[in-house]
């Protein structure tokens, strides 16, 4: 056992935080490195949650006060869900590792139909098409990156739930990227943001304020909600965000020790995943207020492949990309995805998305 000081560990105090906190102790103590004290910091984020992230100001309201604090030297490591870092860190800081990656896919949760059960049962066939059911709710979930190939009956399952969630369904989410393409295949639900850790999301959904949640398949798998999964909406349907399903370890650039110690658990794949989307996002100039999408995934013995999409925040316009590069190169892979939307008119949508949330913005002033 080792007998070095205790790494001083910040990160957030939700549930889904705190997970992540104690499983990157847990896997520092497997390989031999010093106990963790972690450290709960309150971000801005978890301030305001009423407003939509959009509208509050973007991703750095999760991650700045725990960056300050890595900065100031109050903690050696900093644990964060690597989709609400902003692509640009402070100066002096990095991305040390990252663990292995979780199902990257959104899904959609539908209302317990124990607690609810005139939700879907008037409809059961129309969701009858899906291979298999976690209790009672129909689920399309499989392992992933297996999972993510195309599949014939995934668009066909897709119109089955729109199917049984009805003609405007209330839809829980205030992602403008999930959003902008959830319109495309239910045009008639109406989006409501939607705040608050999973216990408060899903209570919600079944007390009837909502007809069903878009929600990050991983979250729900780490908390053991994964039997709350109703749908997972293929790639095809639904591009996921930059990052998500990664956690990330950030340390200052200059401690040599708590890089060392990070890098034993650094995943090489989902980090080189996490590198191509970065680049891809940081070559957009992109960020939490426009609708990003994007999925890198192992190729073959030493390659990814990177998909990505920009869609218009009505969802009337889309621009998609694709490329495979080395694993080695995935910094490169991302630029080179990027300009590839940029020359089909990714910039034309980016550019009236900041537009249309520069107005919002104002609005609320």
């Amino acid at each position: 056992m080792s007998t070095a000081p205790p790494l001083r560990l910040g990160t957030r105090g939700s549930p889904l935080a705190l997970w992540q906190a104690n499983t990157v102790a847990a896997r520092i103590a497997e390989t031999g490195g010093p106990p963790c004290r972690i450290i709960a910091i309150k971000t801005s984020g978890d301030h305001l949650q009423v407003a939509p992230l959009s509208e509050a100001g973007g991703k750095r309201l999760f991650v700045k006060e725990i960056e300050d604090a890595l900065l100031r030297n109050e903690i050696d490591l900093a644990v964060h869900s690597s989709k609400d870092m902003p692509v640009v860190l402070p100066e002096g800081l990095i991305i040390g590792g990252v663990l292995p990656r979780e199902d990257p896919r959104d899904v959609i949760v539908l209302p317990d139909l124990s607690s609810r059960p005139s939700a879907l049962s008037s409809q059961p066939s129309a969701l009858s098409s899906q291979p298999s059911t976690v209790g009672s709710r129909p689920s399309t979930v499989g392992s992933w990156p297996s999972a993510l190939g195309s599949q014939p009956s995934a668009l066909l399952n897709v119109e089955a739930l729109a199917a049984a969630l009805g003609p405007a369904p209330s839809v829980g989410t205030g992602s403008v990227r999930r959003i902008a393409q959830l319109s495309r295949l239910f045009p008639n639900a109406r989006f409501t943001p939607i705040r608050g850790n999973l216990d408060t999301r899903t209570r919600k959904l079944d007390a009837g304020e909502y007809d069903a949640l878009v929600l990050a398949a991983a979250g729900l798998r780490r908390l053991g909600f994964a039997s709350r999964i109703s749908f997972a909406l293929p790639v095809e349907a639904c591009v996921p965000a930059p990052g998500q399903g990664i956690v990330a370890i950030e340390v200052r650039s200059d401690d040599n020790h708590a890089r060392a110690i990070v890098a034993r658990i650094d995943d090489e794949w989902a980090g080189a995943a996490l590198t191509a989307e970065r680049a891809l996002v940081e070559a957009l100039g992109g960020g939490c207020q426009t609708p990003i999408g994007a999925l890198a995934s192992p190729a073959g013995t030493d390659e990814i492949d990177l998909a990505a999409v920009v869609i218009a925040l009505d969802g009337r316009r889309v621009v998609r990309a694709s490329a495979r590069g080395p694993r080695r190169g995935a910094e490169t892979l991302g630029a080179r995805v990027a300009a590839q939307l940029i020359a089909d008119g990714a910039a034309d949508i980016l550019a009236d998305a900041r537009g249309e949330h520069d107005v919002a913005g104002r609005r609320q002033l």
